[in-house]
């Protein structure tokens, strides 16, 4: 049990901090279509916790490992809008919530943005590589 947990605690690390910087890269590129060369980008501290919690993506990943890859994405992609979803419809009501997508078209609530789900999938098999590193040849 002590291992499981040590295990989680350094995947939730892990993933945090992975997403926090996928975050800043995400943000910054975005500042290119406002021709902004200074490429700033921003994050939120409740965002750690958050990307964080893609390491429950582990016991995911061990029951997809011998399926395709389209099939984890969509798994992955999945429980990230779920997690986005209810994270940010947590933190709107006690207006904490870092983002608002009321500008997309696309938006659900204000709190998840459909387009965004190719970002999602591929974040989820990065996720992934992040959970399981390939063995050392």
């Amino acid at each position: 049990m002590k291992q499981k947990l040590h295990s989680f605690t350094k995947n939730f690390l892990k993933c945090g901090l992975a997403g926090w910087c996928l975050e800043i890269i995400f943000t910054s590129l975005a500042s290119l279509r406002r021709r902004d060369l200074t490429l700033k980008g921003n994050t939120s501290l409740w965002m750690f916790p958050i990307y964080g919690c893609a390491a429950v993506l582990a016991p995911v990943g061990r029951l997809l490992a011998h399926k395709p890859a389209w099939r984890r994405g969509l798994t992955y992609m999945g429980l990230i809008f779920s997690t986005e979803y209810l994270s940010g419809t947590l933190l709107a009501r006690h207006k904490l919530c870092p983002w608002d997508y009321r500008r997309s078209r696309w938006n659900i609530c204000r709190i998840i943005r459909l387009d965004f789900a190719p970002f999602w999938f591929c974040a989820g098999l990065l996720f992934e590589r992040i959970l399981f590193p390939a063995p050392d040849p």
